[in-house]
């Protein structure tokens, strides 16, 4: 996905005069001096970045913003929140690293809250795509929008791209409506092989479909499998189905903070985002409707 993001954006620089990329030293070599004059790296100063970017767009031009996920919405949220957002700008967030992509750089690279954070001030897109086919459209899409959009990549990909929006993937009558977000669609897939459940997927967070999932949760029962903090969602959901009695189930990562850095195949396991793991969790779930 990085690499798409590299290529798609170093052409999105070539066509748009308007266009411009601000980084924080992550992904510099990648660009190297293409268009100078529209590629500002200002150094491992992330607050700086973001209150750059948002001065970009006072004069007119259309920036883009790249580092890890917890040093762009983390470190420099409250820039975020006040340059783009109280200035009345737009402008494009894009990460990598997601929620724990890089285990071994310790704690200070791994951002599960980030979606969660981002939904705490209004009007931001934001797009989790689940392969690397997907992002060149979505940042295109992104560039040429006059939204604030966030973007966040991930090396943790499906073995395909899909369309975007929430769309229905596999056909249940009788069980939960299983929702994928970006990257989780294989193993959602995985995990309820053999099993009457519908399963949709969705690139795009927010803004989240609901009419959409109004209409493909007939049973009333959703599961929400998100890459990032559990129940990041939720409170949409539960909105759309407000109306009709309802179930659902969020999954994602957990909110206790895992001192061993490991893997991020150790992270899935811990945090129960593996196909085993969440095939359990359905089977719970199941059993609880079931029982009463």
């Amino acid at each position: 996905m990085r690499e798409a993001f590299v290529k798609t954006m170093t052409e999105i620089l070539d066509e748009d005069p308007l266009s411009a990329l601000v980084l924080a030293d992550i992904s510099a070599g990648a660009f190297g001096h293409v268009h100078s004059d529209r590629l500002i790296n200002v150094g491992i100063r992330e607050q700086l970045m973001v209150g750059v970017a948002g001065g970009l767009a006072l004069t007119g031009l259309r920036p883009v913003v790249h580092t890890y996920a917890p040093f762009l919405v983390e470190r420099a949220f409250e820039q975020v929140k006040l340059d783009f957002g109280h200035q009345g700008v737009t402008g494009v967030l894009v990460s990598v690293g997601a929620s724990y992509d890089w285990t071994e750089g310790g704690f200070t690279h791994m951002s599960p809250r980030d979606v969660t954070l981002l939904d705490s001030i209004p009007g931001w897109t934001v797009h989790v795509p689940g392969h690397r086919d997907e992002v060149p459209a979505l940042l295109r899409a992104a560039v040429a929008s006059d939204d604030q959009v966030y973007i966040r990549l991930s090396t943790q990909e499906n073995r395909e791209a899909h369309p975007a929006g929430l769309h229905l993937v596999k056909s249940g009558w009788g069980g939960p409506l299983v929702v994928a977000v970006g990257p989780m669609l294989d193993r959602v897939l995985e995990a309820t092989a053999g099993l009457d459940v519908s399963v949709a997927y969705a690139a795009t967070a927010r803004p989240l479909d609901t009419e959409a999932l109004r209409e493909l949760a007939y049973t009333n029962e959703v599961v929400l499998v998100e890459p990032y903090l559990a129940g990041t969602s939720a409170h949409l959901v539960s909105a759309a189905l407000s109306d009709r009695p309802h179930r659902l189930l969020s999954l994602g990562v957990g909110r206790e903070e895992l001192r061993r850095y490991g893997t991020p195949a150790d992270h899935d396991r811990l945090h129960g985002l593996t196909a085993e793991g969440i095939r359990a969790s359905l089977d719970a779930f199941t059993a609880q409707r079931v029982n009463s």
